[in-house]
């Protein structure tokens, strides 16, 4: 398997990776206490981490949903933090006309799972010479993600993550398949288990998504058991009042215990 360079550590190493923050880039204050917090978190529990925070949140359920800060005021908020506390950034990009200018303030793209088939996007992310952290799609086989590794990869660009974020089952609700993290393993790259989103009920409130917070941990605790090279959740100061996918976020409290549970069964394994 191929490791990423992000920031002074490496993401597929011998050392679990968490990717944490609120889901989007809400205001100032809310990124910089989720990342003194997360950043404290994974310094006491011997962790990598990478902040991340989305400046728009482009695939909304309602046009009248909160989209976020915008390019300019979100990448000001991750410079921010990544100047005050020295950690990588991470953040969604949904426009290949976007990565130039996005990719000048972050240190890995992401690569949201309703877009991991834009062959242009992903050819462009692959071209900032960037680590790209693509999602897959809740309609795909995680077989089918091979395609987009080797977009990425025919850029000369080697450095690709695979998310796992839990499958369309029926309407309004998502499964995951463990099975996926082996899988897309297999292709020679670190796997990711998104661990909040894949508790999301997509538009299961009518005019946005739902969530079944509870079933956070012990999804968490199964994808750390089969392997994984990093986790990713959203953590949010009060996840009831946040703008975007406050259902299926984590509180300070409960982000400790479900990064320190899959912390565990990491370094069991």
């Amino acid at each position: 398997m191929e490791s990423i360079n992000v920031g002074n550590f490496k993401i597929g190493g011998d050392r679990l990776t968490v990717i944490a923050g609120p889901c989007m880039a809400e205001s100032r204050d809310v990124c910089l206490a989720a990342a003194e917090f997360l950043v404290n978190l994974c310094r006491k529990l011997d962790v990598n981490y990478v902040f991340k925070a989305s400046y728009d949140k482009a695939n909304r359920t309602s046009g009248a949903s909160r989209r976020g800060p915008g390019m300019e005021a979100g990448l000001a908020y991750l410079d921010e933090v990544k100047k005050t506390f020295n950690v990588p950034v991470i953040t969604d990009v949904h426009e290949s006309g976007d990565v130039a200018e996005v990719a000048r303030h972050v240190d890995m793209l992401q690569i949201p799972a309703f877009l991991c088939r834009q062959t242009d996007l992903l050819l462009a992310s692959g071209k900032s010479g960037l680590p790209v952290n693509i999602k897959k799609g809740q309609f795909m086989a995680p077989e089918d993600m091979a395609g987009a590794v080797e977009k990425v990869r025919s850029t000369g660009n080697r450095q690709v993550l695979l998310t796992e974020r839990g499958s369309s089952f029926g309407y309004h609700n998502l499964v995951v398949d463990m099975r996926s993290l082996v899988t897309m393993r297999d292709f020679g790259v670190p796997v990711v288990f998104d661990a909040t989103h894949s508790v999301q009920l997509p538009g299961g409130n009518g005019t946005c998504s739902g969530g079944r917070r509870e079933f956070i941990a012990p999804l968490a605790r199964a994808a750390a058991a089969v392997g994984i090279d990093a986790l990713f959740c959203e953590v949010h100061p009060n996840p009831d009042k946040a703008l975007s996918d406050g259902p299926n976020s984590l509180d300070f409290a409960l982000a400790e215990k479900v990064i320190g549970k899959v912390k565990a069964i990491y370094d069991l394994l």
